[in-house]
């Protein structure tokens, strides 16, 4: 009886584990109408490879996207149209970075890295509602960890195989 409860303990720590050895961001909220710091916190590579991409994808009413180089990878912005156009300190923006590559590095699979976009989240952003940025990690040979489910209306993200990192949208602070 007593291997038993250690085979369940064991199963429920490596589960444990598992739940939390995906990508997500360093803030768990940030305010709409404001700039936004978002730390990508990768850590590990694809089932013993080393992860050589990192793919993050800008979601709607998420504008002005900076993203931070990385020394030893390359850096693709790839841009398109926004669904509807957006003010930002008296411009009208139309279209923007979509996606962030960083490519070509060399994550091991037993190290941890971080890949930063700042943003501008706009006010049209739902209070109260969670943002998701999925993310994919490329490898060698085609391997790929894809952190791309968003949990739909009343499910629990930590019951997604591979949910996208996400952040709590709340409302700006006043300024006094």
């Amino acid at each position: 009886m007593s291997k038993s409860i250690l085979s369940a303990c064991a199963l429920v720590l490596a589960t444990a584990g598992m739940a939390q050895a995906h990508t997500t961001l360093e803030q768990a909220e940030a305010p709409v109408g404001a700039s936004y710091k978002a730390v990508f916190r990768v850590p590990h590579g694809c089932e013993g490879k080393p992860t050589n991409t990192v793919r993050v994808q800008i979601p709607e009413g998420v504008i002005t996207a900076k993203p931070m180089p990385k020394a030893g990878w390359t850096l693709e912005k790839v841009t398109g149209a926004y669904a509807k156009s957006y003010e930002y300190y008296g411009r009208t923006l139309s279209e923007g970075v979509k996606e962030v590559v960083w490519s070509g590095g060399n994550l091991g699979d037993d190290e941890y890295d971080e890949f930063v976009v700042r943003v501008f989240l706009t006010k049209d952003l739902p209070v109260g509602q969670m943002l998701y940025f999925p993310v994919v990690q490329e490898c060698p040979d085609g391997a790929a960890e894809r952190w791309i489910e968003i949990p739909k209306e009343g499910q629990d993200p930590h019951d997604l195989e591979g949910p996208a990192p996400g952040i709590k949208l709340i409302e700006k602070p006043h300024a006094h």
